[in-house]
Parts: C-alpha cells; sequence; structure tokens
C-alpha cells in the first residue's frame, strides 16, 4: 500500500467518525416547554407502570381502591346541598313554633283579660241590680199619734197615696224597666226605653246610669264608635254623674274595638286624673287591666 492511499483511507475514516459529532452540533437546543412535555411523557410511561389501575390522584395513593370520579363528587355536593336545606327548614320550623307559643300566650293573656272583665260585668249588673229596688222607696216609720191625727212624715219619707199605700218613683221604675231590658239581651229594647227614660226624666239620678248603659247596649252590639259617641257625651255633659267614671272606662273599650289603643289610654288618663282615688274598687281593677291590655305607659 503506497502512502498516498494510506493518507486517503484515513481521511475517509476521519469523515465518517466527524459526521455524527457534525450533525450534533448542528441540532438546535430544547425550549423549556418541550423539555416539560418530554418529562411529562416519561412520568406518565412510568405511572402506567406503577399504577396499572389509574394515576395517584385518581386512586388517592390506593392501588386497590376505585378512582374518586365525577358522578361521587356530584353525589356529595348534593347530600351537603340536602343537609344544609334540612338546616334551613329546621331553623325556620323553630321560628314559627316560637311565633306560635308567642302568639297563644297573647291569645290566652287575651281570654284572661276577658274573663275577668265579663266578672266584672256581671258582678257590676247584680251590684246595679240589688241597688235598683231599694234605692226606689224608703220610707222612714211614723210616730204613733192620737187617731185622728195626720201620720207625720220625715224629710226622707216619700209621700204616700192617697189609699195609704206608699208611692213609688216613676222614674227609677222607667229606669229599671230599661236595664232589666239590657240585661236579658234585649238591646234595641233598651236602648228605646232608657232613651224614653231620660227625656222623661232628664232631672232623674239615674240619668247618669241610664246614658252609660245605652252606650254599653250599643257595645255589646259591637257598635262601637255609636258607643264611644254617647259614652263621651255621657261624661262631658255630667262629669259629677255616679255613672261617669264608667263612661269613660266603656268609652276606652270602645276605641280599642276600634283598633285605637292611643286614644283608648287617653280615656283612662281622663279617668284617673279626674277621678283617682274616688274610683270603686271594682271599677279600678278593670281599669288597671284594661290600660295593661292597651299597654298605657
Amino acid at each position: 500500500m503506497t502512502v498516498s492511499r494510506l493518507l486517503a483511507l484515513l481521511a475517509a475514516s476521519a469523515s465518517i467518525v466527524l459526521m455524527p459529532a457534525a450533525a450534533l452540533a448542528q441540532r438546535q437546543p430544547e425550549s423549556p416547554e418541550q423539555r416539560i412535555e418530554r418529562l411529562e411523557r416519561q412520568i406518565n410511561q412510568l405511572q402506567r407502570q406503577v399504577f396499572p389501575k389509574g394515576r395517584p390522584a385518581d386512586t388517592a395513593g390506593f392501588s386497590d381502591e376505585p378512582a374518586a370520579t365525577q358522578s361521587s363528587v356530584v353525589t356529595l355536593d348534593q347530600r351537603l346541598d340536602s343537609l344544609e336545606r334540612q338546616m334551613s327548614d329546621i331553623l325556620r320550623q323553630s321560628e314559627e313554633n316560637g311565633n306560635r307559643v308567642r302568639s297563644l300566650e297573647a291569645d290566652l293573656a287575651k281570654a284572661r283579660a276577658d274573663q275577668d272583665q265579663r266578672l266584672a260585668t256581671l258582678e257590676q249588673r247584680l251590684t246595679d241590680a240589688a241597688a235598683a229596688p231599694s234605692a226606689a222607696a224608703t220610707v222612714a216609720p211614723t210616730s204613733v199619734v192620737p187617731p185622728r191625727a195626720k201620720p207625720v212624715v220625715t224629710a226622707a219619707v216619700i209621700p204616700e197615696t192617697p189609699d195609704g199605700a206608699a208611692a213609688t218613683d216613676p222614674g227609677e221604675d222607667a229606669y229599671s224597666n230599661g236595664f232589666h231590658l239590657w240585661e236579658s239581651g234585649q238591646y234595641d229594647q233598651a236602648i228605646s226605653a232608657l232613651k224614653s227614660f231620660t227625656a222623661a226624666y232628664p232631672k232623674h239620678r239615674r240619668v247618669s246610669y241610664a246614658n252609660n248603659l245605652v252606650g254599653r247596649a250599643l257595645l255589646d252590639q259591637g257598635k262601637a264608635r255609636e258607643a264611644a259617641a254617647v259614652l263621651l257625651a255621657n261624661y262631658r255633659a255630667n262629669s259629677r254623674g255616679e255613672r261617669a267614671p264608667d263612661s269613660l272606662y266603656y268609652l276606652g273599650q270602645a276605641e280599642m274595638k276600634l283598633a285605637q289603643p292611643a286614644q283608648a289610654c287617653r280615656a283612662y288618663a281622663e279617668l284617673d286624673a279626674v277621678y283617682g282615688a274616688k274610683v270603686r274598687a271594682d271599677l279600678r281593677k278593670q281599669v288597671d287591666q284594661a290600660k295593661a291590655e292597651a299597654k298605657c305607659s
């Protein structure tokens, strides 16, 4: 082999060896995105070999458990929503039950107040009924005189009739008739009889009673506005009348029927200011209960 051929062979061998290096030198370096993709492919291949049933995120790290699916997550959300709705329903029912209890307590208190008022009204009716016959006529005993002398009559004695029988008070009888009509629930007839009495006997002591009873009869009929007008007029016309304080009390009751508690409180305050300690015990009890019901300050 000549030197020239040996040199040619060496040159060819060097070119063959240097060709891959030259090709490698011409390759472009990988970008970060390419490197990340290559790493992800390698990790995926590794996970498929280590976790044949799924990725760790799917099996929560336990190769023998089923993967957490989207449906299981939805089911869990639905159960949580259901629990929240149930809690809301329980809270709402608790509030409703509390409102019902408060309403029942208020109704019970009102029923008790109404019962007390009815009892007081019955007591007042009995008192009036007992007072009416005794106030009709009071005849004092006469002095003993000679057979032909006229009987001596004291100042408190009601004059006798010509036939010797004790005279009655027609005004008292007229009022008693209207009272008994009201007591029996015949309100229209009672109102008519009491108005006739006040027209016939305007100066009679029972006029205050009669006008007050007319207002109460109207109130019993559910005519609260008319009753309030009559009761207020009775008080203003004769504030010293025996039933003027009662008229103020029942005026307050009429205002309560008209859903005007502030006006009712004004009537009760007027009663306290004008009559104070002079108010009868039974009426005082009714007024105190009425003020509490109207929430007067």
